[in-house]
């Protein structure tokens, strides 16, 4: 073999296995912790740098994605939204639902804390649903610039439906800015193993897991109802709707967008991972390319269920008497407040005051509850986001496999 011809060492890291590369990044990160958590929380710098970076590409990847899509939708072509949205609909209600049953299965208390939250918490649905309309016609420019997918989806949806009847030309060009931006959002991804070692060594340096024993329990239960519907409530959905085994397609979905979701800790961060998992899927475009950064708003599963384990715990340790069908009801609420959740790090939690309110709970004392969240968010969060993520390209594939066998 001719020396010129082999490859470079980049060239090697760029062509390897990106799940493999990442679980080295996280060997690393905690043998640097464990060794020199001095070094380690310098580390950090590279984890920022890579969540920054995905958060700076996504807002500008899903607006040209989505205008190119519908602009160069053909006629005749049908695309699965109606079937994902069902799906993201029922994934998020069965999860609010599993969580009213562990809560009262295995009951939690908190030793609520004072904690100072620096953002406001929703004062009720109303002003969740208000706050959505708003986000929907914000600046153009202004949601690009504050990642807001809300007012980013509406307006690329509006821009390609006008653009549907553009010359060739343009279309082809709208179709080499998506393919550009695609680009550069694949060589961001690349270097996840190198965030996630510094996320990694920065999180467990700076926090630690000691500080966690304490709500042992509480960690237990979240994670114990994230993990049926991950491995069991999901599979059922994806089994009725494709009439397949849906676990290979259930772990490579965890597998190479949960992970990286686990660390981003942002589902806004992890839309360009799960849209090139869903082109290596070869999915319908036109769909996961509305499908994966519309979920990443309303399909939150994960939250749902810690908003509502959560809120059940204050109100046991309050010593408030709930029966089934109020808890019901406050798995309804979750459920909608969930959808209007922010598609950042502990967007969530700023919506456990307004469950709380169900039952009538001082909003200072709802606040230390979030301030309970934030401190088991080093596991919570993850978890929760790696749930949600995946969930976003596991509905989509399978709604349109389903279609395909129709």
């Amino acid at each position: 073999m001719d020396l010129n011809m082999r490859p470079t060492l980049f060239q090697r890291y760029m062509n390897g296995s990106l799940v493999l590369q990442i679980l080295v990044g996280i060997v690393c990160g905690i043998t640097l912790a464990s060794f020199t958590p001095d070094t380690a929380q310098s580390a950090g710098l590279l984890g920022n740098l890579f969540v920054k970076a995905l958060k700076a590409i996504a807002p500008l990847l899903v607006f040209v994605l989505v205008m190119a899509s519908i602009a160069n939708h053909k006629q005749n072509e049908q695309t699965h939204i109606k079937p994902v949205l069902v799906l993201y609909l029922i994934g998020t209600m069965m999860a609010a639902l599993t969580a009213v049953l562990v809560s009262f299965a295995f009951p939690t208390s908190l030793s609520l804390v004072t904690a100072e939250v620096s953002q406001s918490a929703p004062k009720g649905v109303g002003e969740v649903l208000n706050n959505l309309l708003f986000n929907m016609v914000d600046n153009p420019v202004n949601a690009l610039v504050n990642g807001n997918y809300i007012g980013i989806l509406t307006w690329a949806v509006g821009f390609g439906f006008g653009l549907r009847h553009a010359s060739n030309t343009t279309k082809e060009i709208l179709q080499n800015m998506a393919d550009s931006v695609t680009a550069v959002v694949r060589f961001v991804i690349r270097l996840a193993p190198f965030g996630i070692f510094g996320l990694v060594a920065n999180t467990i340096a700076t926090t630690g897991f000691d500080v966690l024993l304490g709500y042992s329990q509480l960690i237990t239960v979240l994670i114990s109802a994230m993990l049926f519907i991950a491995l069991v409530s999901n599979p059922l959905l994806v089994f009725l709707a494709t009439k397949k085994n849906p676990y290979p397609l259930v772990f490579k979905c965890l597998k190479e967008s949960g992970i990286t979701a686990f660390f981003t800790r942002s589902s806004a961060a992890n839309i360009p991972v799960n849209m090139a998992l869903c082109k290596r899927l070869k999915l319908d475009e036109d769909t996961y390319s509305v499908s994966i950064p519309l979920g990443a708003t309303i399909n939150m599963s994960g939250a749902a269920i810690t908003i509502t384990v959560l809120t059940l715990a204050a109100v046991n340790t309050l010593g408030i008497d709930v029966d089934f069908p109020t808890a019901v009801l406050l798995s309804v609420i979750a459920a909608v407040s969930a959808c209007g959740s922010s598609g950042v790090a502990g967007g969530s939690l700023l919506l456990i005051p307004l469950a709380c309110s169900l039952f009538n709970i001082p909003n200072d004392i709802a606040m230390q509850v979030v301030a309970v969240g934030f401190i088991v968010g080093v596991i919570q969060d993850s978890a929760e986001t790696a749930l949600n993520s995946s969930t976003d390209v596991l509905f989509t594939a399978a709604a349109c496999q389903r279609a395909d066998n129709a």
